[in-house]
């Protein structure tokens, strides 16, 4: 189950099957499972992240990518320090007890569930941009084109939840890297050749839209509860502070790179996904959209997985084949009921890269690490680093969470 999970839980990021841990993975191999880790639907929203902060606001994305990257070394850090930990609820254990396990567990879980949310809601999104005014009645009671969509991705990817193995899904997850580069790709394809161009000149600085652009940055990076699993499969975990800083670096750039042309293309016209942006008759937007379709359709089974694992654990019952099915069903309609209630991708993943990414990637880490290592909590250097990513962090969480509620309640 812990296996599972720390492949689900990247947020918006799939992490490919890991080889056996006796056998371990090579430096190269871990670098691309690293980068997959980092590379997923977070992608999308960039541009849009940029359009609310303004270009200044690319310094807090070098920023938090800086910060993530550190508090990745200190999660290496807190397992070289107890060789036991394989995983990142292990980490919690080992710092706080059964309650840190817990607490940890709840923040990843509850990830896991609102990034199967936004997976629904970036399908009827998309879907709905390739086939506009597709409503239908059910019973007397009309359902708008995105509504539909939503609906009909929760029952194509039903019986896919009922499984036990998803080896084969895990082949899907692979393409992780390559998806986020050919929609990098259709993107510029659709600025220096389909004639969109690169001439919104766009804001400066916008400081009311920084929560947002923070929240949204932070998302992007949050693959630690996949990084423990990274490091224990390495045959050298030595070498796993160079991982980090070749994934980081890799994911920084194409981020970037995605921010820049988007934000030059579309200025503050971006919609939350920079798909939505696209001119819809030309052939790379098609190859955009699918490409970005086809992801979700294969991690949403692994990532509501871990969720259906744990309700099953607690009921003795839950692991009878009927009890799973039900349980699995369940989830499944529950995350297509907030998607249709709350359908709004880009307050969505502020919303988790606030309240869960900054969390998970930010403050558990530097908790624990003070936790476990004693001679941390000596004033110094370090110390300094930590408290200023906890104040850092805390600041980030309170008012990007408070900011991405305020928009989603206004849009209800």
């Amino acid at each position: 189950m812990e296996h599972l999970k720390a492949e689900g839980v990247e947020s918006q990021n799939q992490l490919p099957q890991l080889e056996q841990p006796g056998k371990g993975t090579t430096f190269l191999k871990t670098c691309v499972n690293g980068v997959n880790t980092l590379s997923g639907v977070g992608i999308l929203s960039i541009p849009y992240a940029l359009s609310q902060g303004g270009w200044l606001s690319l310094l807090f994305l070098f920023l938090v990518a800086i910060l993530c990257w550190y508090t990745g070394l200190l999660l290496q850090r807190c397992m070289d320090a107890k060789p036991a930990i394989k995983n990142y609820p292990d980490i919690g254990e080992a710092a706080f007890g059964c309650k840190g396990r817990a607490m940890v567990s709840m923040f990843l879980y509850l990830e896991l569930y609102l990034v199967a949310v936004a997976f629904l809601i970036l399908e009827g999104d998309n879907l709905d941009k390739l086939f506009p005014d597709m409503g239908f009645k059910i019973a007397g009671l009309k359902v708008r084109g995105k509504q539909g969509f939503v609906l009909l991705t929760a029952l194509i990817i039903l019986p896919t939840t009922w499984l036990r193995s998803f080896s084969i899904l895990s082949y899907f997850s692979a393409g992780g890297v390559m998806a986020s580069v050919i929609v990098l790709g259709c993107v510029f394809w659709a600025g220096a050749v389909d004639g969109v161009g690169f001439h919104e000149g766009g804001k400066l600085l916008n400081v009311g839209g920084l929560p947002t652009t923070i929240s949204l940055f932070t998302f992007c990076y949050c693959g630690h509860a996949v990084f423990p699993t990274l490091c224990n499969s390495m045959k050298d975990r030595s070498q796993f502070s160079k991982v980090l800083l070749v994934c980081f670096v890799t994911s920084t750039i194409n981020y970037g790179s995605m921010a820049i042309l988007g934000y030059l293309m579309y200025g503050e016209n971006l919609n939350s996904q920079v798909t939505l942006n696209l001119p819809i008759r030309k052939i790379n937007t098609k190859i955009a959209i699918y490409t970005t379709l086809v992801n979700p359709l294969a991690k949403y089974a692994v990532i509501i997985t871990p969720i259906a694992d744990a309700i099953e654990y607690k009921f003795p019952s839950g692991s009878s084949r009927l009890s799973s099915v039900l349980i699995r069903t369940a989830i499944v309609i529950s995350t297509a009921v907030v998607a249709l209630t709350v359908p709004f991708f880009g307050y969505v993943m502020a919303f988790v890269g606030a309240f869960l990414s900054v969390t998970a990637s930010m403050l558990l880490p530097c908790l624990c690490y003070l936790k476990i290592n004693k001679t941390a909590r000596s004033f110094g250097l370090e110390l300094i680093i930590i408290v200023g990513i906890l104040v850092i962090g805390s600041f980030v969480g309170v008012v990007g969470t408070y900011t991405s509620l305020k928009q989603i309640v206004n849009h209800l």
